[in-house]
């Protein structure tokens, strides 16, 4: 544990930090397999459920949680897996 002043209270915003980027991060990850099981099941919220995991991910990335390329990856895999399930029904 550190002596000096400013270093404590670093220690201690870092862990709120990190305790925040757990839950976002975590809540993130149940999103995306929510979205991926509306898009398995054919769901007909599925176009919807994606658009707001996409927003989740944009957020995500641009507080700095997920890097922006992850973010990026993630929504290109949501939309091409999407288009194929609307591809087979038609």
């Amino acid at each position: 544990m550190p002596n000096i002043k400013s270093s404590i209270k670093r220690v201690s915003v870092q862990a709120k930090k990190t305790e925040a980027n757990k839950a976002h991060k975590s809540s993130l990850r149940t999103a995306l397999k929510t979205a991926r099981a509306a898009i398995a099941d054919q769901d007909e919220n599925a176009e919807e459920i994606v658009r707001d995991v996409i927003a989740q991910l944009d957020r995500a990335a641009t507080r700095g949680t997920i890097s922006k390329q992850k973010a990026a990856r993630h929504k290109s895999q949501l939309m091409r897996a999407l288009n194929a399930e609307e591809a087979e029904e038609a």
